[in-house]
């Protein structure tokens, strides 16, 4: 763990801080913990008590709980800029997942006491982090409903586009996690992944070639997803 000496402006660029002053974005550099950690250590368990905050700074880093079976659910991924733990770190409660790091990564720590002792004398923050908190129960009733209504291909089929998106390539996905936490992350098992894959090549949506995945037939992906088409599609 270091104490950092440059890390403001990458504060600044955080969206929970965006917006704010040279003064409030030094104070924040002032508490903050610099922790690295290597790829499959965990930062924190499911239970623990709550410290603090964290925000990736390079890296990826999987939020996930596990079931008595020892079943993985990924409940998401964190990349480089985002933040997570905020409302145990708020609540006081223990904490509802656990962390570990994908791949060697760089973290900042926001020791709880310390950032709520500095939220009090900047309201500032504390608006910017409703927004935040919004945007994952956004996201958390998102997941509920996808699990809960959807077969794994349509699943897939709706990560494969959300992928493409985010990489701004329309006719192909490239996967940047394997496929084992791929389908942690959609709630099932590797074989049945599998089978997934199979079913959208079958019917002519996809070819996959290793980790590229080619997206034949956008328009059939977007209706096996129950998405609207693209050009209805606000994003």
């Amino acid at each position: 763990m270091t104490e950092p000496t440059d890390i403001g402006p990458f504060l600044g660029e955080i969206r929970i801080f965006q917006g704010l002053p040279a003064q409030q974005l030094e104070a924040l550099a002032k508490i903050v913990i610099v922790q690295s950690y290597q790829r499959g250590e965990t930062i924190f368990t499911e239970g623990d008590p709550p410290k603090g905050f964290f925000v990736v700074r390079s890296g990826k880093v999987k939020v996930f709980k596990t079931a008595v079976s020892g079943k993985e659910q990924i409940l998401r991924f964190f990349e480089a800029g985002e933040h997570f733990a905020e409302v145990p770190a708020f609540d006081g409660q223990p904490l509802p997942a656990s962390a570990a790091v994908v791949e060697d990564s760089n973290v900042v720590f926001f020791p709880r006491s310390r950032f709520l002792d500095l939220l009090h004398s900047q309201p500032t923050l504390a608006v910017n982090l409703l927004a935040i908190f919004a945007r994952h129960l956004r996201h958390f009733t998102w997941l509920i409903e996808d699990l809960s209504l959807r077969e794994v291909p349509s699943r897939l089929a709706g990560y494969l586009l959300q992928l493409s998106r985010q990489q701004a390539t329309p006719d192909r996905a490239v996967l940047d996690i394997t496929k084992s936490q791929l389908a942690a992350l959609l709630g099932t098992i590797p074989e049945t992944l599998s089978r997934g894959f199979s079913k959208l090549s079958r019917e002519g949506l996809i070819v996959s070639q290793g980790n590229v995945i080619e997206l034949r037939d956008r328009e059939g992906l977007l209706q096996k997803a129950g998405e609207l088409p693209d050009n209805l599609h606000g994003r």
